[in-house]
């Protein structure tokens, strides 16, 4: 059973590989991240605004959702969206992938994992939208390191989040966003 040996190489799957990064990022930082974020705007979703969401299932698909390219690599976004046609092909190759990991886990847990896989989970709206938020911190930072690469991305990925229209993303963007503008001594110090 070789199933959580090749999720322990997301990590050599590098993201953003056509552009110049000042700050690399891997498939497994980005999918913790993007499981934080998720569980953040689930835990929005159920505490804020009183809707159905189980935040810790949304944490759990949210650390899978990229798992896929531990197969086939991380296929740039232009790249993956250049044309209907080729974004389709894409997504039977993903599912493909998420098969035969899958076939590495014994039957009995397939059941359990199908669903973080696939990120078929009732909540997939949130999901997407911690996935852009990931992307979208991520040209923050890098915009913050000096490096200019990412300032056309940063504002095409806000104008994305915009256009989501989901509550509790915009809830995140008003009251959490502002902070990753900061740096450290201006976030302040926290007393232990």
């Amino acid at each position: 059973m070789n199933f959580f040996a090749y999720i322990s190489r997301m990590r050599y799957i590098v993201r953003w590989s056509l552009m110049r990064n000042a700050l690399q990022e891997n498939i497994q930082e980005h999918s913790h991240m993007v499981a934080v974020l998720a569980h953040a705007l689930g835990v929005i979703r159920r505490d804020v605004f009183g809707g159905d969401c189980n935040p810790e299932r949304l944490a759990a698909a949210a650390l899978y959702h990229d798992s896929a390219e531990i197969l086939t690599g991380d296929l740039p976004t232009p790249i993956k969206y250049h044309s209907p046609k080729i974004r389709d092909a894409y997504h039977q190759v993903e599912e493909l992938a998420c098969a035969k990991l899958l076939d590495t886990l014994p039957p009995a847990l397939r059941p359990a994992y199908a669903p973080l896989l696939s990120g078929e989970i009732p909540e997939r709206d949130l999901l997407k939208a911690a996935d852009k938020l990931s992307a979208y911190i991520k040209c923050i930072e890098e915009r913050k390191a000096g490096n200019n690469e990412f300032v056309s991305a940063e504002k095409q990925t806000l104008n994305v989040l915009r256009g989501y229209g989901l509550p509790e993303l915009d809830y995140f963007l008003e009251h959490f966003i502002p902070a990753f503008e900061l740096n450290l001594d201006e976030l302040g110090s926290i007393d232990i």
